[in-house]
């Protein structure tokens, strides 16, 4: 199983939440789309635990099933497509989250995360 964490479900692995562990014990590949890896960091440097957090990310991207995932130009297209069905629909959902959205399509991953918006993408699988 080839998964994409959102930031939401990264949290929750760290705080042992059991569910979302078993999750990634299972996963053969972990993608981290830089979007996220940009929401964490920008929430540790906000917070009280900026280096104990940051370390144990570190850690985690470290691991050999883990790779970052960064949007190129085709994810620009998947992304044009998503937004346009969004807005058809009348279902906006954040920006951070279509560029997510998007690499999970380019790259036919399912998606971890607990954010109900992406329900409006019945196109992305989610775990």
């Amino acid at each position: 199983m080839r998964i994409a964490l959102d930031t939401n479900r990264y949290v929750d692995f760290m705080k042992n939440d059991l569910a979302t562990s078993a999750l990634i014990r299972r996963a053969s590949e972990i993608y981290m789309p830089l979007i996220v890896l940009a929401e964490l960091r920008a929430g540790f440097a906000y917070g009280s635990k900026a280096k104990e957090n940051e370390q144990r990310l570190v850690r985690f991207l470290n691991s050999a099933r883990v790779q970052v995932l960064c949007p190129d130009e085709g994810t620009t297209f998947v992304y044009a497509q998503l937004y346009a069905q969004l807005k058809k629909q009348g279902t906006p959902i954040p920006s951070n989250d279509l560029w997510v959205a998007a690499l999970v399509v380019q790259h036919d991953l399912i998606l971890c995360a607990r954010d109900k918006h992406f329900d409006f993408l019945p196109q992305i699988p989610r775990a």
